[in-house]
């Protein structure tokens, strides 16, 4: 029950007049919703209230119950306000009949009474607009569900591809019709109609469709056994592959044939599916066999790659040793184009392992061609200077010099190496033509000395005999003199031919030897003497070769002088008291004097030079 204690309040006074006024418009309201008859029926009944405020407690129960009729409520407020007027016009005949003036009236029992009934009375109309609230919230979401039933009984109408299969959903579409609550009047006929068409509509095309499904079962039934007989003819197909691609063509029109009718579906999927079974044996036993295939082919590539990683290229130091191998590297490319795939998990890998190995090949070939192109750039400069200084020799007539120069020069030219092959036979033609001209020339001069060097030997010969048969007796200043003269006039003959040379003067040497031995000249003079022929020689050599023997023989001077202060210390330390000791110091002696002769020769020597 409402506690309505919390309703109830005192209003200000207010004059009668206004009283009576609002006392009217409450019955006149009153009488909107219940008629004079029901006022009198409910204040004509035994159990009804007898006073105003009995009135106001059978209001209170009655606002107890769970929904209160507007009529009954509608019926209890009239007759309060009937009874109450009667009360009042009651208490005021017998407040004046009691000799008391009508204005001295008090209305404030009455205004109180009212207002409690009046908070009773707001209470219930705001129950109640609560009610009508949620009721029509109610009813609009009814509105709206049902416009979602006939929208989606409207969706499968026109989705018709297959509307038996939408008989169960348009069947509990219409319980959950059935089951949804009432709608606003204004809307029944309409939702109605929209309904009850769209519900029509559909079993019209569901009739329909039972006509026609037996059709098309029997079409897709002829359809399907087609599709078997397909199938069964390529299990006899040569090439797997292609089989197992056309059967997946047939699987592929065999789920856009439709279904066929209950008794014979299982009937005939077994058969297409025995077909193909047989079909995807043949395919997976194919493809074992390429499997081993294609791990063979791994096998194989792995080699290949192993073989092209395992070149050393910094052993490749030359054009051929890297042809030889690239060779090697492109037939091993044309055999891998042979082999085939290798399993789908490895193929990736090893062809980029492939493909690194050959790049690293490659990419080292081209780093040394790269610098070998430099090295041949380097090289074509150095033999082009060799090819100028071999130019700048070819007229010179130094025959002997310039012949050792040359051959140094082609010793040099085949130790600097390639160069690039567009300059090579142009380059070299140039280099042996400069090196061809000079020795042509030093042979078309050399035939002419030969002639010339038969002349010299004739005359060396002829000078040997003059030596061998001088019998003069001479002094000793006059036969070195005559010897001087000897060796002057042998060197002023010339060269003889070289196979000659050794012999013409050793039998030389015998006979001014045999000379000088006869006019007793000294060892010293005799070694002299033989230097003198020999320093012909090497003047015609050039003054480089003079220069180095005479820095030979400065060397040997510095050497000996060495040895002689070393033996002159060493001889202080001995004594001669004893035979043994005596002997040794002779013997120091005289190697003594032995190594101060060879001294004295050699400054003879530096200064015969020095004089040329």
């Amino acid at each position: 029950m409402f506690d309505y204690s919390m309703y109830i309040m005192m209003e200000s006074k207010e004059s009668l007049d206004n009283v009576l006024a609002q006392d009217q418009e409450q019955v006149l309201d009153a009488q909107v919703s219940a008629s004079e008859q029901e006022v009198e029926d409910l204040m004509s009944q035994a159990e009804a209230p007898q006073t105003a405020a009995d009135y106001i407690e059978y209001l209170k129960k009655v606002m107890a119950e769970e929904q209160p009729e507007r009529e009954k409520v509608d019926a209890i407020k009239s007759a309060f306000y009937k009874r109450q007027k009667q009360e009042i016009e009651v208490a005021k005949k017998l407040f004046v009949e009691a000799g008391n003036a009508i204005e001295n009236f008090a209305m404030d029992a009455y205004y109180a009474l009212e207002t409690e009934f009046k908070s009773i009375i707001n209470l219930w109309r705001e129950k109640r607009a609560e009610q009508v609230a949620l009721l029509e919230k109610m009813r609009q979401e009814n509105l709206e569900k049902k416009n979602q039933i006939i929208e989606a009984i409207h969706a499968l109408n026109e989705d018709s591809e297959d509307i038996h299969k939408s008989l169960n959903e348009v069947r509990r579409l219409q319980q959950e019709w059935k089951d949804c609550g009432p709608v606003s009047q204004e809307h029944v006929n309409d939702l109605w109609k929209r309904y009850q068409a769209e519900v029509e509509r559909f079993y019209d095309q569901l009739r329909l469709y039972n006509e026609f499904r037996d059709y098309d079962s029997k079409k897709n039934l002829e359809a399907q056994t087609s599709l078997c007989e397909a199938a069964e003819k390529l299990q006899d197909a040569p090439d797997v592959v292609v089989a197992f691609r056309k059967l997946q063509e047939l699987h592929e029109q065999w789920r856009e044939t439709g279904p066929v009718a209950k008794d014979i579906r299982e009937e005939i999927w077994q058969r297409f599916k025995n077909a193909s079974t047989e079909i995807n044996k043949k395919y997976q036993a194919f493809f074992e066999k390429l499997k081993e295939a294609e791990t063979e082919n791994l096998v194989r590539k792995t080699a290949i790659c192993e073989t092209i990683e395992s070149i050393d290229v910094t052993a490749l130091t030359s054009f051929k040793a890297w042809e030889t191998k690239t060779e090697e590297v492109m037939a091993l490319q044309e055999t891998w184009k042979t082999i085939g795939f290798a399993p789908k998990k490895s193929n990736t890998r090893i062809f980029e392992r492939y493909r690194a190995a050959c790049d690293a090949f490659f990419l080292a070939k081209s780093n040394f061609y790269k610098g070998m192109k430099e090295n041949l750039n380097a090289n074509l400069e150095k033999k082009k200077a060799l090819c100028e200084k071999v130019e700048a020799l070819k007229d010179s007539t130094q025959w002997t010099a310039t012949a050792n120069e040359l051959v140094k020069l082609q010793k040099e030219w085949k130790e600097i190496g390639q160069v690039p092959r567009k300059y090579s036979d142009a380059l070299w033609k140039r280099f042996i033509a400069a090196c061809d001209y000079f020795f042509e020339q030093k042979e078309k001069f050399g035939s002419s000395q030969r002639n010339q060097e038969q002349q010299h030997l004739a005359a060396k010969k002829a000078l040997i005999e003059e030596v061998k048969a001088f019998d003069a007796e001479l002094s000793q200043e006059e036969a070195l003199q005559q010897v001087k003269d000897w060796n002057a006039r042998w060197s002023e003959i010339g060269h003889v031919p070289f196979k000659e040379k050794d012999k013409i003067y050793t039998l030389w040497r015998e006979a001014v030897d045999a000379q000088m031995s006869r006019m007793n000249i000294d060892r010293s003079s005799r070694r002299l003497s033989s230097f003198q022929n020999n320093l012909a020689d090497i003047k015609s050599q050039g003054q480089n070769k003079l220069q180095r023997e005479r820095e030979r023989l400065m060397r040997q001077y510095e050497a000996i002088c060495s040895e002689i202060k070393t033996c002159e210390n060493n001889i202080g330390f001995f004594t001669s008291s004893k035979n043994s000791g005596a002997k040794l110091l002779q013997e120091m002696q005289r190697n003594i004097d032995k190594l101060k002769e060879d001294r004295d020769l050699i400054i003879k020597k530096i200064q015969m030079i020095d004089e040329d």
